[in-house]
Parts: C-alpha cells; structure tokens; sequence
C-alpha cells in the first residue's frame, strides 16, 4: 500500500523544482493532488511530467503574494480534493544582492512571497486540515536561515520568519493534530538555484559581478556526489507528510549533503 493512499495534498511551486518533484513524489505514492504556482507553462510541464497519474492531478495557477488569489485558490483546491491532509509550502524567490544596493520594493518583495505566502497558504488551509486526516503542514525554509550565505539577506530574513513560523504553528495545533515541520534544502540543483524557472515566481539577477566567491567557499556540499537533484528534498517532505512521520513536529530537517556540519 502507498503511503498517501487516499490523501489529499495541495503542493505550491509545483511548476518546476523541489515543488514539482514534491507534486510527482506524492502522486507516485497515491495522493491527489493540487498542484498551484505563479506560471501556467510550469504546471503545463509538470502536468506533462505527471501523464501516468493525470487522474489524480490537478492545478491551478495561484500568486501565492496575493491574499485574493490564495483565498480563491485555496477554497478551489479543497472543493477539487473533497478535503485536505497535506499542504506543502514550496512557492519562493531569491533575490540577490549587495544589501546596500537592494531596494525597499525589492526586499519586501522576497518577504512578500516567501513568508507571507507560506503564511496566506497556512490561514486558509487549516480550517479544511482540521476536519482531514492525520493533517500535515511541510514548509520550506533553508540552510540560509542558520547560516550565513552572502548577499542574500532577504532571502535568509523570510526563511528565518519561516522556521520560527513553524515551531509556533506546531505548538498552537498540537492538540487539534495538525503536524507542522520545515525543511533546510541546501546545494540542491533546482530552477531556483540555477536562476531559471518561473514557477519560483523567478530567482530574477544571480550575484553580484563583483561577488567576493571566498564567501562561499564553505558552502559546497561534503558528500562526493556534489549538488543533488531535487527528488532528494521530494523524498523527506513526502517522509514528513505521512504516518512515517507522525512523530515529527515542530521542527526542520536540513537536507544539504553535510555543507553545513
């Protein structure tokens, strides 16, 4: 038996990169799913990606920043699925930058999507988790939370705001039985991280030209494979959302191959 056998799960960014694996993990394992993002051509993709289980896919084009666009979508979702058990929060962007050359636009911007996005997701799943089964929340923070990686402080600040979002949810629902964790994805290779894939709601400019590279020379995965694909992220979300990851709550799992000891 599949472990999401019967489970209904919304998944955001699931247009391309660790949000469109997370989608294809899922329906391998039985799940119906939602599958939202900013881009219709990425959920086209995974759409495209999903044929042997298109039956139990569906998706919906969703600006996670838009508090009018969540609510709709949400509500969509939950009357497709009959319900909720799941809901993954993949949708983010990475800017950047020289923190004394970002604009104010373009910091809330990052702020906007990545952290009251996952928030706006949250709200309005958790009347329909609350009435599911065994009802799990995976977000998504990043390594960058906890450690330093140069020029990107508005991605570290949302993804801070992320993981302590996180402990405070699981605390408020731990007596209702919804699950909240986190994950850390570092040295993944994703549409995020190569700077491509609009369902990311787009990564926009790379580094600085004059980036000082020594900043990250710390920063490169321990394990001889080097950079993994996103499937390995899939796979943990997919271990956390389930009954094998009942116990777990709370807190985040970090998933960068030992770039961070």
């Amino acid at each position: 038996m599949n472990r999401y056998d019967n489970r209904r799960a919304i998944v955001t960014g699931a247009g391309s990169g660790i949000g469109q694996a997370t989608a294809l993990r899922l329906l391998d394992e039985g799940a119906h799913v939602v599958g939202v993002d900013v881009s219709q051509a990425g959920l086209d993709d995974t759409c495209e990606k999903a044929t042997a289980h298109g039956d139990r896919l569906s998706v919906q084009v969703v600006d996670v920043a838009d508090e009018a666009s969540v609510v709709d979508g949400v509500a969509q979702a939950v009357a497709a699925l009959g319900g909720l058990d799941v809901l993954v929060n993949a949708a983010g962007i990475l800017r950047s930058g020289h923190s004394h050359d970002v604009s104010l636009d373009a910091f809330e911007r990052v702020i906007r999507v990545n952290l009251t996005g996952t928030f706006l997701m949250i709200r309005e799943s958790v009347p329909a988790l609350l009435a599911g089964s065994a009802p799990a929340v995976v977000n998504f923070s990043s390594t960058s939370a906890s450690f330093a990686h140069p020029y990107m402080a508005a991605y570290a600040a949302s993804k801070g705001g992320i993981q302590s979002m996180t402990h405070t949810l699981a605390a408020e629902y731990a007596k209702q039985g919804i699950r909240f964790t986190a994950v850390q994805p570092g040295s993944i290779s994703s549409g995020m991280t190569a700077g491509v894939g609009e369902s990311k709601q787009s990564m926009g400019p790379g580094l600085p030209e004059d980036a000082d590279m020594s900043l990250f020379m710390k920063l490169g995965p321990a394990l001889q494979q080097g950079f993994a694909g996103p499937e390995a992220v899939a796979s943990v979300v997919a271990m956390l959302a389930s009954e094998d990851g009942a116990f777990i709550t709370g807190t985040e799992v970090r998933i960068d191959g030992g770039t961070h000891f």
